[in-house]
């Protein structure tokens, strides 16, 4: 298998995860870091957009570094089980003919099918990225006045425990499960040091680390069209701003939160 295998998991879109997917991916790539990446929610392709108008920006800047990457779409198989049959020996080849590379990033769709329940399945690191919302919370885990005692795991929680026992029975390895507030805002709010309070609570009761990702930023849209993340900005011509400095302060504290080193560290 490869070193590690890390999927951006939420079934909720609009929560940031190809950003975070590639700004990670890119990351690596700068840490001399072999890097494969797999878009199982191909049929929207936001991940394999990204890596595409990345490959058009490599055309003028050949410096500009790629991942390896793959796009895998669900079976078309009628019967439930023969598709979720078919979806497994799939992504089992698929993984099986990565194992010369240090990392897998795996991007997943914005709601529940079979191929990104397996996906999860083989995952060492899942990174559940969600918006600074007590709605995005509720796809979480449904909890009632802010009261952590009181609390019902949401159908992605009930996901990700099942496929936390799936990788255990299936290959005797444990998933770490990173929730991580995203597009937050600039301004600290009490709506999310309320989050915050809530998810701390959370935590141990359903089995995952709490961390943070990105600020809200126009910057990122922007990017995208070009394939490009905060990381390359000398090649993007611009002047880096404060806000691109704490961005990519940000994006070193994922990658601290992730125990990622630079591969000469090792």
């Amino acid at each position: 298998m490869p070193r590690k295998i890390i999927v951006f998991g939420n079934q909720k879109g609009g929560t940031g995860k190809s950003t975070l997917a590639m700004h990670l991916v890119v990351s690596l790539l700068f840490k001399n870091y072999r890097v494969a990446t797999v878009d199982v929610d191909a049929r929207q392709g936001t991940f394999s957009r990204y890596i595409e108008n990345r490959e058009g920006s490599k055309k003028n800047a050949p410096e500009i570094l790629m991942p390896d990457h793959t796009a895998l779409f669900e079976s078309g198989l009628d019967s439930a089980s023969a598709s979720e049959k078919e979806n497994f020996e799939r992504i089992s080849e698929l993984l099986g003919s990565l194992t010369d590379y240090d990392f897998v990033v795996i991007d997943t769709p914005g709601n529940d099918n079979s191929l990104s329940r397996i996906a999860h399945s083989f995952s060492d690191v899942i990174i559940t990225p969600m918006n600074e919302s007590f709605i995005d919370l509720d796809l979480l885990v449904r909890i009632r006045e802010l009261d952590a005692n009181d609390l019902k795991p949401s159908i992605y929680a009930e996901m990700v425990w099942n496929q936390k026992k799936e990788r255990a029975i299936r290959d005797k390895m444990s998933i770490d499960w990173i929730v991580l507030i995203n597009r937050m805002s600039s301004m600290m709010s009490k709506n999310r040091q309320a989050l915050e309070k809530v998810l701390g609570a959370l935590s141990k009761r359903i089995g995952f680390r709490s961390a943070t990702g990105f600020k809200e930023r126009v910057i990122f849209r922007e990017l995208f069209l070009s394939g490009l993340t905060l990381l390359d900005k000398n090649i993007a011509g611009a002047q880096t701003s404060l806000s691109h400095i704490a961005a990519r302060h940000e994006l070193n504290d994922l990658l601290k939160s992730l125990n990622i080193s630079g591969k000469d560290d090792d």
